[in-house]
């Protein structure tokens, strides 16, 4: 009973959980930059050249038998999805940033005691 126990509070841990949460945000995110990169880029900056070596999708590009089409695309969606974890990261350190910077004012209790010296200083 013990080990199920064990396992039960280490799967259900914060951090287990957030991993999880992201794996399953990151596997979504990856086929939306996929789509964003084969269904909106390729379409729109690529159609020229694609045309002119007459294949109709970026991932049948094979001159010489290798797919370098497959490999621009796997390059192109890296390159976005490096770039928006960039700018999340960037956003989330100035977050934290901000919020280290405020210094917090005395509590209260500090001020109480402050006021007790003080009057304590006077007598």
């Amino acid at each position: 009973m013990g080990f199920v126990k064990e396992f039960k509070e280490f799967a259900l841990k914060g951090s287990v959980m957030d991993l999880a949460i992201g794996v399953i945000i990151g596997a979504a995110f990856g086929k939306i930059i996929s789509s964003l990169v084969e269904d909106v880029i390729t379409p729109l900056l690529l159609t020229p050249a694609l045309k002119a070596a007459g294949v109709d999708k970026i991932e049948n590009w094979a001159p010489g038998g290798i797919y370098w089409g497959k490999f621009l695309s796997a390059v192109i969606t890296f390159l976005i999805v490096a770039l928006v974890v960039f700018m999340m990261v960037k956003g989330m350190n100035r977050l934290l940033r901000k919020k280290d910077e405020a210094p917090a004012g005395p509590s209260s209790t500090d001020k109480l005691l402050a006021e007790i010296r003080d009057e304590l200083k006077r007598k």
